[in-house]
């Protein structure tokens, strides 16, 4: 089996995980993956739970649609990362329940909208950015990601949901886990007092870890 065949497989299976214990409902969300001449990508309207791996997007390094179904109207904020941050292999981009119930309040920290609840988002996910408003599949979504500079590994879509990466697909599903899970601490915390890292312990798992 080839590189490619390999990762649409991958694509396939994970979707499927992610779609049979609710991280994504009916349509939503979409996965893409670099391939060496270009992109694979979920097709527009698909559900995560039944893809066909054959029948995922392809588009060449330029964004051409080559082969597969019609890709994701939202494709441009996945090129928008692979553009900006070259150690990324995969994107996803999910409605998850929690991390899109944050993305609608009013009072989260734009510049750190998941902060350092536990050791596991720091070093899977790192800090989140909340990016504005804009309705699905605008090209807008992908020029706010070139602004970030490469400089984050997932932002969060005001009222919309996450969009994580990673350097493949099983690392950016795990981290777009884990920023749901932590979504879901932060709103069953909300309204008590709340123990978060230090400063110091952050920049301790950086150290060891790696940081984004």
């Amino acid at each position: 089996m080839s590189l490619e065949n390999r990762i649409r497989d991958d694509i396939a299976r994970l979707s499927k995980s992610l779609f049979d214990r609710g991280f994504s409902v009916g349509s939503a969300g979409n996965i893409s993956a670099a391939v060496e001449d270009g992109i694979l990508i979920t097709p527009t309207n698909s559900c995560l739970g039944f893809l066909d791996p054959a029948r995922i997007s392809k588009l060449d390094r330029s964004g051409n649609h080559v082969s597969g179904d019609r890709p994701s109207k939202e494709i441009f904020l996945h090129r928008a990362f692979y553009e900006t941050r070259p150690q990324t292999g995969a994107v996803v981009h999910l409605h998850s329940t929690f991390a899109t119930a944050l993305s609608c309040l009013s009072d989260i920290d734009p510049d750190d909208c998941i902060p350092p609840l536990t050791p596991y988002v720091v070093m899977r996910v790192g800090v989140v950015k909340l990016l504005p408003y804009v309705k699905p599949g605008d090209e807008r979504m992908g020029d706010m990601i070139r602004n970030l500079g490469g400089c984050y590994a997932a932002a969060l879509l005001a009222n919309h949901g996450p969009v994580v990466t990673g350097k493949d697909v099983i690392s950016a599903v795990f981290a777009a886990e884990e920023l749901e899970e932590t979504a879901k601490l932060l709103v069953l915390l909300r309204g008590v007092p709340v123990r978060m890292l230090s400063p110091e312990n952050v920049a301790q798992l950086k150290d060891v870890f790696g940081g984004f």
